[in-house]
């Protein structure tokens, strides 16, 4: 076994993602306390290798059958890249495909796995990583010492790790696409779009976002009319889109969507535990809630027990002016 830490790449749509970077400038730091080396596993197009320019290598296996993320696939491939380069530390997102693979790779590697990371250094010769548990109501720490685990870690837990534009500064290692790949009993069926038209509200800089306290859909309009007055997209918990009064894409929560925003605005959200994973990684977080012992106010950093229907309209006044 190495001093190595791997990390899974991401990409959708020919880029890869921003987690990944996260995670690369985290395996940076531990594998330079460890005195090994900073590694990339990259499955699909090749040609992306090239992006990963903070890593030492990056290990490339470029098969069609990994274009589009499996568990079967990229667990084939992982198993192959794992038995070549034998790290002490696999690295993935606590987002989908981190969330699917991790466990396998984990009864696969027989290592443990430490889930919701948001915070993970170098103990001596062990490794001490913070979880969310109960739904991010605790944060665990937990140390790791066996010779070897596996971490999915949260969305902006750890700065990223990149230049702006390719480099070739980096060993890039084409390894042999694994036999197996050619006769996986799984593959990827269809991608969802979001709704056409629609906004990407993981990319806002600010967020309105209203819950169940709204009691109407005729008084959604009323945030709504701030969202417009500030320029920004109207989220919602997942109250609002059960109902059917916004869109799927618009909701924000651990079965809707994570947005880590430098300001999110909550109106008449009480936060379930579920609301609370999806936000609770803004920058600034204002809540407004008539229950002064709604969760909301746990992660808020500042907060106003005013009713809704009288602080929404004397801001947008306010804005106006």
């Amino acid at each position: 076994m190495s001093n190595d830490v791997l990390v899974l790449a991401e990409h959708v749509g020919g880029q890869i993602s921003e987690s990944t970077y996260e995670l690369l400038g985290k395996a940076k730091e531990l594998a330079a306390a460890w005195g090994g080396k900073a590694e990339v596993a990259l499955f699909g197009p090749a040609e992306l290798a090239s992006w990963l320019d903070g890593a030492d290598t990056v290990v490339s296996i470029d098969h069609p059958a990994l274009a589009d993320y499996t568990c079967e696939g990229y667990e084939t491939a992982l198993r192959s890249v794992l038995a070549e380069r034998s790290p002490r530390l696999v690295l993935l997102s606590n987002a989908t495909v981190g969330l699917d693979l991790g466990a396998a790779l984990s009864v696969l590697w027989d290592a443990p796995l430490a889930a919701y990371v948001g915070g993970l250094w170098a103990h001596g010769d062990s490794l001490v990583a913070t979880c969310q548990v109960m739904g991010g109501k605790i944060m665990a720490e937990v140390e790791l010492t066996a010779e070897r685990a596996v971490c999915t870690v949260l969305a902006g837990a750890f700065p990223a790790a990149h230049g702006q534009e390719a480099s070739h500064h980096h060993e890039v290692v084409s390894a042999a696409a694994p036999e197996a790949l050619e006769t996986l009993q799984t593959n990827l069926a269809r991608v969802i779009e979001p709704e056409g038209g629609d906004v990407n509200i993981t990319d806002a800089d600010l967020l309105v976002s209203v819950g169940r306290g709204i009691d109407s859909q005729d008084n959604l309009e009323l945030v709504q009319e701030l969202a417009d007055t500030l320029g920004v997209p109207l989220s919602a918990s997942r109250p609002i889109i059960d109902s059917g009064w916004l869109p799927k894409t618009r909701q924000v929560g651990k079965s809707g969507l994570k947005v880590k925003p430098k300001a999110y605005l909550a109106f008449g959200i009480s936060g379930a535990p579920e609301h609370l994973e999806g936000m609770r990684d803004a920058e600034l977080i204002i809540a407004c809630n008539t229950d002064e012992n709604a969760p909301i106010f746990e992660v808020a950093h500042y907060g106003t027990t005013e009713d809704l229907f009288d602080l929404v309209p004397t801001l947008v006044d306010k804005i106006k002016e």
